[in-house]
């Protein structure tokens, strides 16, 4: 529906300000909604579609939610009032389905659609379904919806599988309010998880342990809002790192929490990459030419599946031979669109060997899913000539002004709208100043 017009060359240099997390602000603007008290007003939230997405869903389940002409988010939750979650937007994301947690913690019901997403392979919702029912929740799944229903939940102990992100939070949000103690084992240690559980206990939820595998929550009666700033997002922070460094350029990142991207430097500066850590800041420099560089994903904090894309598209242009191992989802679809750029790339199940050519030509290409997006850009970036980017809107869903970023940067980027009004990026903004 739009596009991006790169033509790539150019050395990246300047400064610029890394956004709030997307994926710490969806879940905490979800959480929000739990409190009976008072209204939470929520800084440093990025302005993605996906954003836009969370709060149009929450408001129509009767939330007050709106941003301020400074820009904060205020959520007011006292009248939340409808349990039916809306198909059409919730559809568009997997993170629509904390809402299930929500409605169940503050209505004992909820009605909420099987999530849809980026195209990243099968990600079903079964293990968020079955904490609900551990947690006492007669739970079915009727006609493309999931139905739960609970007096009030009760607290137990739940093993999440595959150390889940999605789940950890979805189960969290549900427990701050149920009856007695929950306790989730193999639990996701991610920072976003860590700053969930802040917002949280600041709110009066009584949770201990996050950032380990196993967190413990006391549930309480009753949850107040309160004045929260979002962490810095550490996959926009790791994107801008890749295009730098498959540019050659000389990069400063403010709003930076180096420690949430210590083994994504690590890998960097494998790759020749010199990383200078300021305070909230990253100075990053990179050579003439990256070396090729061996990476596997791992849940954090190993190296996190959202920055595999952008760092292959780096490798591309390496001096030898990476191989790259993707252990958590289908994440090569994007590969094909690369390979139009010149990339020589081989990919066997899980792993994907990169044979790292002199130049990258530019081509028309298509964006598959979110991180795949940013991936094509920044092999636009290093590309000889034009290429075209389609499927822009995916791309806005979880980068906020992410041309005009680069473009501060020096980069030759500009977006072309290809059918009247369909402009996501512009859609993304409707709730009121």
């Amino acid at each position: 529906m739009a596009r991006l017009i790169i033509n790539g060359g150019r050395p990246l240099e300047g400064t610029i300000h890394i956004s709030g997390a997307k994926n710490s602000a969806l879940a905490i603007i979800v959480a929000a909604a739990l409190a009976t008290e008072g209204e939470s007003v929520l800084e440093n939230i990025p302005r993605g579609t996906d954003i836009g997405t969370i709060c149009l869903i929450l408001r129509n389940l009767g939330v007050e939610i709106w941003f301020d002409d400074k820009g904060l988010l205020h959520v007011k939750g006292q009248t939340l009032n409808k349990f039916q979650a809306p198909y059409d937007l919730v559809r568009k994301m997997r993170a629509s389905f904390y809402c299930a947690g929500l409605l169940l913690a503050r209505l004992g019901r909820a009605e909420v659609p099987l999530p849809g997403g980026c195209a990243i392979g099968s990600r079903p919702v079964d293990y968020h379904i079955r904490g609900f029912t551990q947690m006492g929740a007669e739970v079915s799944i009727e006609h493309g919806f999931m139905k739960a229903v609970a007096k009030r939940l009760q607290g137990t102990q739940i093993y999440i599988n595959r150390a889940s992100v999605g789940t950890t939070i979805n189960l969290m949000i549900a427990a701050s309010l149920a009856e007695g103690t929950t306790t989730l084992e193999n639990a996701a240690k991610e920072p976003e998880v860590v700053d969930l559980a802040i917002f949280l206990n600041g709110m009066g939820a009584k949770i201990r342990g996050a950032g380990t595998d196993v967190i413990r929550i006391e549930g309480v009666d009753q949850l107040r809002g309160i004045e929260y700033a979002i962490i810095p997002d550490r996959i926009e922070a790791g994107t801008f790192m890749c295009a730098t460094a498959i540019t050659g350029g000389d990069v400063v990142l403010k709003n930076v929490v180096a420690e949430h991207l210590r083994v994504p430097i690590v890998k960097m500066e494998e790759a020749g990459i010199i990383v200078e850590k300021g305070i909230n800041e990253l100075r990053v420099r990179a050579p003439e030419r990256l070396k090729a560089i061996d990476v596997e994903t791992t849940p954090y904090p190993g190296f996190p599946t959202d920055l595999q894309q952008p760092l292959v598209a780096c490798m591309c242009v390496a001096e030898g031979t990476s191989v790259v191992r993707e252990t958590i989802f289908d994440r090569f679809r994007y590969v094909d669109e690369l390979r139009r750029m010149g990339a020589d790339i081989k990919t066997e199940r899980e792993t994907a060997i990169i044979r790292g050519v002199s130049q990258l030509t530019g081509a028309p290409v298509e964006i598959t899913d979110l991180r795949a997006g940013a991936a094509l850009a920044i092999a636009a970036l290093a590309a000889q000539g034009e290429t075209e980017l389609y499927g822009v809107d995916i791309l806005d869903r979880g980068y906020e002004h992410f041309e005009t970023k680069l473009r501060a940067l020096g980069a030759d980027v500009r977006r072309e709208v290809t059918a009247e009004g369909s402009d996501l990026f512009e859609q993304g903004y409707p709730i009121e100043v």
